[in-house]
């Protein structure tokens, strides 16, 4: 499963760049959009952090466990956030997109829906995987919200499954796609985006 080679994915509303450190700047000037940051529940990092978030990514996407993006807005040509193919699985084809975080003016717009609908095309269509997962923290309804609106469907709930920054437990609640819901989950999207 070639998912290791950086790609360029490009909507008509956004498109997926691979993650450079060039992109550290205006990465800061997205993150800053609505001082994500604070969210207890999420790991968003800090502008000051923003080097070394960088670096983390790069750095599992060269032992081969995540691929890195950024996610460009097409009607402005600024950098409106950040995604991942994560917890690569190329033996079982299966993949995870995750580390999604959008500055406070992209979200609820069309950008993060066109962006999961280039994510998951690739996924099925590209490297042929039979899943992709989400996962995310229990208390953070607004993205469980979000991915229950793509069409991906519930598997569970992992009690306790990481601690987060802060000391604190995460329950993560996961979700996915198969590659036969695929079809379905594809039609609603491109519904959805007025396709």
């Amino acid at each position: 499963m070639p998912l290791l080679h950086p790609i360029t994915l490009t909507g008509q509303h956004a498109t997926l760049e691979p993650l450079t450190f060039e992109h550290h700047d205006a990465l800061i000037a997205a993150v800053s959009d609505g001082s994500l940051w604070k969210l207890w529940y999420t790991s968003i990092p800090k502008p000051e952090g923003m080097q070394a978030e960088i670096a983390r990514r790069l750095d599992l996407q060269a032992k081969g466990s995540m691929l890195a993006f950024v996610v460009r807005r097409n009607d402005t040509g600024t950098l409106c956030g950040m995604t991942t193919y994560m917890h690569i699985d190329a033996v079982n084809r299966r993949v995870e997109i995750g580390s999604t975080w959008m500055a406070a003016s992209a979200q609820r717009t069309l950008i993060n829906t066109e962006c999961k609908l280039m994510l998951l095309t690739h996924a099925f269509e590209t490297l042929s995987c039979i899943a992709v997962e989400f996962r995310t923290h229990w208390m953070n309804q607004q993205s469980r919200a979000a991915i229950a609106r793509l069409g991906a469907k519930q598997d569970g709930v992992l009690r306790q499954h990481m601690r987060m920054a802060d000391g604190s437990l995460r329950d993560t609640v996961v979700f996915s796609i198969t590659d036969g819901e695929w079809p379905t989950v594809k039609r609603h999207l491109h519904y959805k985006l007025g396709m």
